[in-house]
């Protein structure tokens, strides 16, 4: 765990919790600067096509949506920057709206085949397209339908996740990539079969 992270999510409640379940808690570290993605992080999120987001009500309550595109829809700007498009979808705007009171998000972004995980905080802004006609460009379009508005996220702190407890999952296209080499030798053994075998004429 970064130590960022670590410091934004070690509470006393935690340290708490740690000291009733294992007779000791860990120390809070210093806070630290905001973090930085680095080569590793950057080619994790720019191969993914989902992510979860998490945002706060008012009265703070957490809603999480799950956001789906082509794979390196969500764009890593910079090292401390992301961003995305946003498409038309079901026209309720409750992450668009949660954000104008609270700019808090936490990002969850999963790797089920390799069995690994990243976790983000950040800070997100909703910006209307005639604001930034640059990063309009960078962020769409992508996908079919048409580009509402762009979320530009500022990166507070991240962590990759044990895989523990991470069942395998694959996507069809990666289940056509792993099933491909099996074809390939199936068609190349009935090829062989039928030299060795020919029908009777």
């Amino acid at each position: 765990m970064s130590q960022h992270y670590l410091h934004r999510h070690l509470t006393p409640a935690v340290g708490e919790a740690q000291l009733q379940a294992y007779g000791q808690s860990q120390g809070v570290p210093p806070a630290p600067a905001s973090d930085r993605l680095s080569a590793r992080e950057i080619a994790f999120i720019s191969a993914r096509d989902s992510f979860y987001l998490a945002s706060l009500t008012e009265a703070g309550a957490p809603y999480l949506q799950h956001r789906g595109g082509p794979v390196g829809f969500l764009r890593v700007l910079d090292e401390r920057t992301l961003g995305f498009a946003d498409y038309g979808g079901n026209r309720q705007l409750l992450t668009v709206g949660h954000l104008r009171r609270d700019p808090r998000v936490a990002l969850f972004l999963m790797d089920y085949p390799a069995r690994r995980r990243l976790k983000i905080d950040g800070e997100a802004q909703v910006v209307p397209l005639a604001d930034d006609p640059q990063l309009a460009e960078q962020l769409g379009p992508q996908a079919a339908g048409e580009v509402e508005r762009l979320f530009r996220i500022r990166v507070e702190a991240f962590d990759w996740n044990c895989p523990q407890f991470i069942t395998p999952r694959l996507t069809a296209a990666e289940l056509e990539a792993q099933l491909r080499p099996l074809q390939q030798r199936i068609a190349a053994l009935e090829d062989e079969l039928q030299r060795l075998h020919p029908p009777p004429s």
